[in-house]
């Protein structure tokens, strides 16, 4: 890095990106109404009843917390029919699908899920439970699909 005689760079100076936190683990359900409401009180979150409907995704989706909107979550994910990538993950029983970690960038994380063996099985797009902020689906080499939402 070029540095001007004299001027010394601090540390609050300088932007380094946030780590990777934990954001929400994802369920498939067949009917998030219909168990909405149990999956809540057996886990001892609070639902809202708010069911968000993303045609990006072919998916509507919930979100249980036990705090508020900066705490980590459960999310449920319905398919919206058929042609859902996720129809076929609920005809095999539904349960769990996913943990979802907020990032700074999706690229250089992809990056790195590449060169670690993972592979990338949905680009980014936005998505409409998080405002229109981006997501991508990794499916790693342990066989786990992670979601990364960018900040």
């Amino acid at each position: 890095m070029d540095e001007k005689p004299g001027v010394q760079l601090k540390r609050e100076d300088l932007t380094l990106p946030e780590p990777a936190h934990f954001h929400h683990v994802g369920f498939v359900v067949a009917s998030i109404q219909g168990v909405g409401a149990s999956f809540a009180k057996s886990l001892g979150t609070h639902w809202s009843g708010e069911i968000i409907h993303d045609p990006l995704q072919g998916a509507r989706v919930t979100f249980l917390r036990c705090g508020g909107p900066e705490t980590a979550a459960v999310e449920l994910v319905e398919p919206t029919g058929e042609g859902s990538p996720l129809h076929k993950f609920l005809s095999r029983g539904g349960g769990l699908h996913h943990v979802c970690y907020e990032v700074d960038l999706l690229e250089p994380e992809l990056k790195r899920g590449r060169s670690s063996g993972s592979l990338i099985i949905r680009r980014p797009l936005p998505a409409v439970a998080f405002g229109g902020r981006r997501i991508a689906w990794v499916y790693t080499s342990e066989k786990l699909l992670v979601e990364y939402l960018e900040r």
